[in-house]
């Protein structure tokens, strides 16, 4: 064999092998691709979960003080009719 057969068959050999380092590399760049992906769909979750539990606490003060005022008038009503003679 001399010196251009062996260079041809070591670019037949490496050709596959070129081939397959692309393949798994692509791979390997698709799956860190949709990991990413995941991360930042989390990473908007979680923000989107913390405004809403913020809303939901404010909502629940809010009711919080108005169940007390209705208490406090139901109280209140209840001491005037009392006052005025009858029974709750």
């Amino acid at each position: 064999m001399d010196a251009a057969m062996l260079t041809a068959l070591g670019a037949l050999l490496a050709s596959p092998v070129a081939a397959a380092a692309a393949i798994y590399g692509s791979r390997g760049a698709m799956r860190a691709s949709r990991e990413g992906g995941v991360l930042t769909g989390y990473n908007s979750l979680t923000d989107q979960l913390q405004e809403e539990r913020t809303e939901l606490r404010a909502d629940l003060a809010t009711l919080r003080s108005e169940l007390a005022a209705e208490k406090a008038e139901s109280a209140r009503l209840r001491l005037l009719v009392t006052q005025l003679g009858g029974s709750p």
